[in-house]
């Protein structure tokens, strides 16, 4: 592993890559997006790296949720709840007006 940022961005070398089918092949370099990653081995000597005690901090002072998250998806997921059943689309309730 050449770099790991924060959202998961990795940048690999010397991998041996295998496909569906089987088929196995040598890759010098390899960029794997954050949200692609599924599942990642991490070897055990980075149990106790400084990076991952701050991460433990940050999900110790937080409650069952683990993050609002990003993106499309969570957008339109506040804006229906805004909103209501039955409400027509939009931001919701509308403020009075002040005189």
């Amino acid at each position: 592993m050449v770099e790991c940022e924060d959202n998961w961005n990795c940048q690999l070398e010397s991998i041996t890559y295998t496909a569906k089918d089987g088929k196995v092949s040598q890759l010098e370099h390899v960029f794997i997006r954050g949200s692609k990653v599924r599942f990642m081995v991490i070897p055990d000597m980075l149990k106790n790296a400084p990076m991952f005690k701050r991460l433990d901090a940050r999900i110790k002072g937080k409650s069952a949720s683990l993050g609002v998250g990003r993106g499309r998806s969570v957008a339109m997921r506040s804006k229906a709840q805004a909103a209501g059943r039955g409400a027509p689309p939009g931001r919701g309730v509308v403020p009075p007006v002040r005189r």
